[in-house]
């Protein structure tokens, strides 16, 4: 058997069914192996980098690893945002790159460089398979590594000689897929942290990326539930716990001076689930704080000047919550007084402005159309950009992972690799794509790959003509528009040259109208142009929210 047939039957034994992205000629063999396979899929992409994309926010949606493909080279560098985005988000996937003949040179140094160093700092793990006997083993560790927590991403590069190499019938073997149990929190962390619970007077509970599985979401829903505690979940946190929920006091989409942020200033205890400080901090600590921080989570705390809780529940979160359910008992001097304020301030602040006329549309508008034409279940998946501000503080998640966007590398131009991914995950849902004219141009060539995939997509694209984010940034600090505006092409006509259908929204209620024709049309690609009016970033991002505006 050749070391890429044993590749490729190792990867059908961890369960994989899609790889992403673009082979090279020092795939060659192993390009052959998976023609050959009745489980493997490849999607071929348009570039490296929304391969990685796609492959990540497959391990995001599943748990298990997602798989991208590329060469050796400027293919292997073309990963690197991909990993990072991968590694820093905490989504399992595994970058096999290509390298030229490991044993005998037969072009020099053409296109090498070390991969394998380049990826270590990037990666759970990085490897060089060297022998073909070695492949199966290779590949048990850097999927038992991906998926372990924390989840993140690993590389393995398989050189073209040993790609081709024979390997022994004893050796020819697959390593069995293994699904170890994660350790439960100790029972005596837990009843402390119970006491801690049951002792404040203001709890307050902060619901973070890690918390994003369907048992923590079973358990964090009824925690809310028995005692009403109130929830803030933070951007990668949303819809772990149905927004809908009456304790739901809003989304920690900013670090500090937001409505929430009065409220949980008056908390006496944060009870921190699934926090990971790669994130933006939903909130600041400080040295002489009189607040107290309860970190429950899969792996200890990461310490760092503005994180140092002050008790930490280690293990499975789900099974450490059931065990606080199961201890915890209604305290009647909780007073959560402050928190119904800062909803109901929230509330009211979110209405503003999302059903006014006026065009180019506000962002409120946007986002309100955008959540009326959604069934619970569906998805939306965010590039980055000024739009990600506005949509995880003013969309309303109801169940995980439905709004997927990157707070932790927060890089442009994966919204549409991503939403080409959850539409092969979730093939039953609309998947909406969100993407600023920036981002979008940065991967608008995927259109291509998902109209060949035959997906049923939808992509809103929010255009200022400029980089807006940083745009506000300038006018927000008095410094003087520069280097941030742009032309772009007539997205209609490019989302035609690609096969996919084009609208252009002219009016307020065009909007809503091309989502229902779009959705209800439960085929195709379509790509939705909307001109956005930015003007409401500085009242509602820099005025509304400075200290003294609000209170609660």
């Amino acid at each position: 058997m050749k070391a890429s047939d044993l590749f490729v039957r190792s990867l059908e034994s961890e369960g994989v069914v899609y790889i992403f992205g673009i082979p090279g000629e020092e795939n060659i063999d192993l390009l052959e192996s998976i023609r050959t396979s009745k489980q493997l899929k490849l999607i071929l992409t348009r570039h490296e980098q929304a391969a990685g994309f796609m492959a990540a926010t497959m391990g995001r949606l599943t748990g298990r690893s997602g798989v991208a493909l590329s060469t050796l080279g400027p293919g292997a560098t073309n990963f690197v945002t991909a990993a990072a985005y991968a590694q820093l988000g905490a989504m399992p996937v595994l970058f096999i790159t290509g390298q030229k003949p490991v044993r005998k040179s037969k072009q020099g140094q053409f296109q090498v460089i070390d991969s394998v160093a380049m990826f270590t700092p990037l990666t759970k793990y990085s490897h060089q398979i060297v022998s073909g006997n070695n492949v199966a083993v290779r590949i048990r560790e850097a999927f038992k590594q991906a998926e372990g927590e924390r989840p993140g991403a690993v590389h393995l590069e398989l050189p073209e000689d040993i790609a081709a190499e024979e390997v022994p019938d004893q050796d020819a073997e697959t390593l069995p897929a293994i699904n170890s149990r994660r350790p439960i929190a100790e029972q005596k962390a837990v009843k402390t942290a119970v006491e801690m619970i049951s002792a404040a007077q203001r709890p307050v509970l902060v619901v973070g990326a890690g918390s994003n599985r369907k048992q923590v979401s079973k358990m964090l829903t009824k925690f809310v539930s028995l005692f009403n505690i109130p929830f803030i979940p933070t951007q990668m946190g949303k819809g772990v716990i149905d927004e809908r929920h009456p304790s739901y006091v809003g989304t920690a989409a900013l670090s500090a001076n937001d409505y929430i942020h009065a409220a949980v200033d008056d908390a006496d205890l944060i009870i921190n689930v699934g926090h990971d400080v790669i994130e933006k901090p939903p909130f600041i600590m400080r040295h002489h704080d009189q607040r107290q921080v309860l970190h429950i989570n899969f792996s200890p705390a990461a310490v760092d000047e503005v994180y140092f809780p002050h008790h930490e529940v280690v293990g499975d979160i789900a099974n450490a919550i059931w065990q606080i359910n199961q201890l915890l008992v209604p305290q009647e001097h909780w007073d959560f007084g402050a928190f119904e304020r800062a909803r109901e301030q929230t509330a009211l602040h979110t209405q503003v402005n999302s059903d006014a006329d006026n065009f180019p549309l506000y962002p409120q508008r946007i986002v309100n159309d955008v959540r009326i034409a959604l069934d619970d279940q569906d998805i939306i998946a965010l590039d980055n950009g000024m739009y990600k501000l506005w949509f995880s503080r003013y969309y309303s998640a109801y169940r995980p992972n439905t709004i997927l966007l990157d707070n932790a590398l927060a890089t442009m131009g994966a919204g549409l690799p991503s939403a080409i991914a959850a539409k092969l995950v979730q093939p039953s849902c609309n998947v909406v794509a969100v993407v600023g004219d920036g981002g979008f141009m940065m991967n608008s060539q995927e259109l291509e790959t998902a109209v060949r995939l035959k997906l049923h997509l939808v992509v809103l694209l929010i255009n200022d003509n400029a980089f807006g984010m940083i745009k506000w940034k300038q006018a927000d600090h008095g410094f003087t528009n520069f280097g941030m505006d742009c032309s772009n092409p007539d997205f209609v006509l490019y989302a035609q040259s690609y096969g996919a259908k084009g609208y252009r929204v002219k009016s307020a209620d065009d909007l809503s109208s091309f989502l229902r024709s779009a959705l209800d049309a439960k085929e195709g690609v379509h790509l939705i142009e909307v001109p956005v009016d930015y003007s409401e970033n500085t009242r509602v991002f820099s005025e509304e929210l400075k200290p003294g505006n609000h209170s609660a």
